[in-house]
């Protein structure tokens, strides 16, 4: 199915632009980056986080050593009132010293608009793939699972694929990277069919897009070590020249073997939180963590791997983000 699809999209011409675009924004590299999502962390708190908390917050992390830190959402203010913010605090980064790209996750193309017009901030240094911009790149929540999509999004799998058609033109003209993750990678509680080389299948459609940067998503906490492997050895095989990503929630002290499956599989770009607070509303009737920043720190000076973090740093986002929910760290 995927083939036939990559075979239509390549023959428009304005697509074929839109893949060369995605495919040399940004030159790929294999090294460890991590994806520090305060968004994450912040959409499943009900009581409203101040505006000036999250900018101190988020401010903080983009010292830190991240390779993106992913800071705010354009969604439904009426599902996710904690996002309604996002533009202030976009205003209010100050990305003077900090070399990480700003991400923000959008679901439709009015949503991308509001990202991609919001201006100039402090920034430096500057580079030539790299304006002064509020953010750099646009996140898109795919999933390999129907019910999952029109209980997120109100989508169907056809509906989702028009709306990642519509980010890219975005992206194309307004010089943003469009990243498209995929939830229920490594199985499907809703009972939609599942198995590995239905993965294999919409990444290969990812792929037919121009995309190189593919994460998959455990949102619920569930999935064992052996799933990871058996589901990375595969798209990694199938697509050596894409960098897969890793987006887990897990449970405190249940993290370490899904980081090892991961990592032993070729995976070199983790999403976490600081902390390892909020989770996904939308997922189930309870949120599970999301991968916290310091288990994967951990994992990697137990394994001798560079990280490239001032944990000094990290541990005073870390109070911040606990005194703002009221919980201490």
């Amino acid at each position: 199915m995927f083939i036939r699809e990559m075979r239509n999209y390549t023959r428009s011409v304005n697509n074929f632009a839109l893949i060369n675009y995605n495919l040399t924004l940004y030159p790929l590299t294999f090294e460890l980056k991590i994806i520090e999502t305060p968004r994450d962390a912040f959409q499943g708190i009900k009581q409203f986080i101040p505006t000036e908390t999250k900018v101190q917050i988020i401010n903080t992390l983009l010292r830190a050593g991240f390779d993106t830190v992913e800071a705010g959402s354009y969604v439904s203010q009426k599902v996710i009132p904690q996002m309604a913010d996002t533009s202030q605090v976009l205003r209010g980064l100050d990305r003077t010293g900090s070399t990480s790209h700003v991400m923000v996750l959008v679901v439709n193309r009015r949503g991308a608009m509001r990202a991609v017009r919001l201006g100039t901030v402090n920034c430096e240094p500057r580079t030539a793939n790299r304006e002064p911009t509020a953010v750099d790149d646009l996140l898109f929540p795919f999933s390999a699972s129907p019910t999952f999509l029109k209980r997120n999004l109100n989508a169907d799998t056809e509906k989702a694929k028009g709306i990642i058609q519509d980010l890219l033109e975005v992206c194309d003209q307004h010089k943003k990277r469009l990243i498209v993750y995929l939830s229920m990678s490594f199985g499907n509680p809703y009972g939609d069919p599942w198995d590995p080389g239905i993965i294999e299948e919409y990444a290969g459609y990812l792929y037919g897009l121009g995309q190189r940067i593919i994460p998959l998503s455990d949102i619920l906490g569930e999935v064992a070590p052996d799933i990871i492997t058996g589901v990375y050895s595969r798209v990694i095989k199938s697509f050596p020249d894409a960098e897969f990503g890793a987006h887990f929630h897990s449970l405190p002290g249940s993290e370490y073997p899904k980081i090892d499956a991961a990592w032993q599989a070729g995976v070199r770009r983790f999403d976490t939180v600081t902390g390892g607070f909020g989770g996904c509303p939308m997922a189930a009737d309870h949120m599970v963590s999301n991968l916290d920043t310091f288990a994967l720190v951990n994992y990697c000076e137990k394994n001798g791997i560079e990280h490239g973090l001032d944990v000094g740093t990290l541990r005073k986002a870390q109070l911040l983000m606990a005194e703002s929910i009221e919980l201490k760290a």
